[in-house]
Formats: structure tokens, C-alpha cells, sequence
């Protein structure tokens, strides 16, 4: 999958474009949305994206992309703002193996009249929701697209060690259990780029459900295909624990997950001028039962 690790480059921020990259300006506030409720459009893109993301009662490849892409466009310098669909940064190495999917996305964003910035956040909740066992995140719509791409080599090696990964997200705000939770979403991850001979391998052996099996056989060693950063993880003394927690807590782990992610969807954002559209994600209930579960300590119980 690959995880976006920060640096801190003296860069000036991205500056930002029209929905849809160049697309006419709506009026009113971002992607359309209305003071004090999520615009009805979200409705119809969730349609579109359960289409997208669904083959054979599981989560697909676009599904997988579209969770990838939200860690690669969010943890660069400027956050979730979309600038992974710009081609600068589309064709760079990490990110070129999701560009069919990015592409779907972008093309959509356009023909719905919201912004790419938007529409990445929104598919990453959505293709986490549409794998069978997926929790809901806490999903906020209201962002511009960056014209310019994220600053090159702030995305990690497969093997960084687990104090790199440790530190640097910690650096933007997140625990160590918020760390393991996150990494959690290579249970529906498969691998094309790290190791070519092995193109295609998943890192559990169900990769079309949203369970816990990327944990049990990570620690067991038995994971089809296994990161070296995601080793050093489960070798560490911090990380360690937190990876066979959740190895048999399921629900404190989609409780960690959602948390994590819908904190990660704000970096760059403001959050005061967004709308919630959570209710318009699948099976958008499944946030109460989340909400209810034990909390990992050292992770963030409030969702807003």
C-alpha cells in the first residue's frame, strides 16, 4: 500500500483551483455545500461510488486505490487537498499504479461539480464503508483543489524503520495506536509496486472484507506479503501490543480506524467551514456501534 510519512521542506503552500481542476466555480461554499447540511449530490455520488467500489459482495481494486490515495495525498506538505489527481504528482512512482482510479475520481468530481479535494476524502470513507465489515468514518465535505503538486519524496521507503514511522506521525498529531489502526487498512490492500515478482499479492488473505486477519497473521508471519515497515511495527515495543489488540478486538479496532481517518481527512482543512456528510456514507449506522467500542489507550475517543 504504502504509507506517506511527512517531511518538513521549506515550501511555499499550494495554491488552490476550481472544483474539478479547472472546472467553473460553483456559488456558495465549496462542492456545494449549503449552510448547515450536506448537499444532496453526495447522495447521488454515493450511488455512483457503491457501483465503483462493489464486485461480487466485496471491495475492488478502485476501492483499494481510493483508500491508498487518500494517505498519499493527505500527509504531503498542503494536506487532503486533492493535488495527487494533478499529473506531476499522479505520475510520480508511488502514485502512478492508482492513476486509473484517480482518474474515475476526478472525472466524476467533474461531472458532479465538486472538487477532486472533496471527492478523494469522500471515496476513502466510501470504500472503507463498502467493504463488507467496514466502520463509517466522520466524513466532512468543503475543500479546494491545489493547482500545484505536493513538494517530491515525502512519501516513505517499504522498509522505514518503526521510530520513523512512530515519529512522524506524531508529528501530525497522531498516537501509536492511531499509527497501527491506520496501517489496518492494508487488510484490503494488495502490493504491484514493492515487490514486482509478487505484483498482485494482498497483505491477508481476505482482502475483499474490512477484518482483522491483516494483524493475526502479520504477527503470525503469515500474511500472504508483508511490508518490512509493517514488520519493524509489529516488532516494536510500542506498536507491538497494539497490533495483537487489535488482532482480537475488532471493534475497538473500527472504533481506532474511523477516528484516525476522519482526523487524517481534516489535515490542511478547516474544519469550522465544512459540512458533515457522514450520513450519506453506506450503512451509516455502523458509527453508532463504532462510536460505543473500546477505545485503544493513547488513541482520540471524540470523532469530532
Amino acid at each position: 500500500m504504502g504509507w506517506p510519512f511527512p517531511s518538513n521542506p521549506a515550501t511555499p503552500p499550494k495554491s488552490v483551483s476550481p472544483p474539478g481542476n479547472g472546472s467553473p466555480p460553483p456559488t456558495g461554499p465549496p462542492s456545494g455545500a449549503p449552510a448547515g447540511g450536506c448537499p444532496a449530490v453526495w447522495t447521488t455520488i454515493s450511488k455512483d461510488l457503491t457501483a465503483m467500489f462493489l464486485s461480487g459482495g466485496q471491495c475492488n481494486d478502485d476501492a483499494r486505490a481510493s483508500i491508498r490515495a487518500i494517505f498519499h495525498d493527505c500527509f504531503p506538505d498542503g494536506g487532503c487537498d486533492g493535488s495527487i489527481a494533478l499529473p506531476d504528482e499522479l505520475n510520480r512512482q508511488e502514485n502512478s499504479i492508482m492513476a486509473p482510479t484517480i482518474n474515475k475520481l476526478s472525472a466524476l468530481a467533474k461531472q458532479r461539480n465538486v472538487t477532486v479535494a472533496d471527492m478523494i476524502v469522500y471515496a476513502s470513507s466510501h470504500a472503507v464503508a463498502t467493504c463488507p465489515g467496514g466502520p463509517t468514518t466522520p466524513t466532512f465535505i468543503g475543500r479546494k483543489d491545489a493547482t500545484s503538486a505536493a513538494p517530491p519524496n515525502e512519501l516513505p521507503q517499504p522498509n522505514v524503520s518503526a521510530e520513523e514511522s512512530i515519529g512522524a506521525f506524531q508529528k501530525k498529531g497522531f498516537s501509536v495506536s492511531d499509527l497501527v489502526a491506520l496501517i489496518g487498512a492494508h487488510t484490503a490492500s494488495k502490493q504491484f509496486t514493492v515487490d514486482p515478482a509478487k505484483a498482485g499479492e494482498a497483505q491477508d488473505t481476505t482482502p475483499g472484507t474490512w477484518d482483522v486477519t491483516y494483524y493475526s497473521q502479520t504477527v503470525a508471519g503469515k500474511a500472504p506479503f508483508t511490508f518490512q515497515a509493517d514488520t519493524n511495527l509489529v516488532n516494536a515495543a510500542q506498536a507491538g501490543p497494539v497490533f495483537k489488540q487489535f488482532a482480537s478486538n475488532k471493534p475497538g479496532w473500527d472504533a481506532n480506524f474511523a477516528s484516525a481517518l476522519s482526523r487524517m481527512q481534516l489535515l490542511g482543512g478547516n474544519k469550522a467551514s465544512m459540512v458533515d456528510c457522514t450520513s450519506t456514507l453506506p450503512r451509516a449506522h455502523f458509527r453508532r456501534n463504532a462510536m460505543a467500542a473500546p477505545m485503544i489507550a493513547g488513541s482520540y475517543r471524540a470523532y469530532h
